[in-house]
């Protein structure tokens, strides 16, 4: 796994007990699930509108930084839920060799 996955993964759990007035993630712990899924929708919407801009003008600085905040409040959910990155890392490293369609229809079975 990336040594930055971990190093966040880890900093994510340290900060799970932290004092919410101090910590940004420990505030979203305390508001619970909800609030950590709707930050999750919040940063999708702004990487898809990033791509969309990103496409037309040739930028992408402004798709790399939401893709950056979609990744860690996905890993703060992940987290919540007593997951982590390399939960993910395994799932991905399972669809080796397996074609994206054969996959794909294996969930409907």
């Amino acid at each position: 796994m990336s040594d930055i996955l971990l190093q966040l993964a880890q900093v994510l759990e340290a900060r799970k007990e932290a004092d919410p007035d101090t910590s940004y993630v420990a505030s979203l712990h305390e508001k619970g699930l909800n609030k950590i899924l709707e930050k999750v929708g919040e940063e999708c919407t702004e990487t898809l509108i990033a791509a969309k801009d990103a496409e037309t003008s040739g930028e992408t600085r402004a798709l790399v930084s939401e893709t950056a905040d979609l990744w860690f409040h996905s890993m703060v959910m992940l987290s919540r839920l007593g997951l982590g990155p390399q939960d993910v890392l395994d799932e991905l490293a399972s669809r080796f060799d397996l074609s994206g369609l054969e996959e794909k229809a294996s969930r409907n079975r």
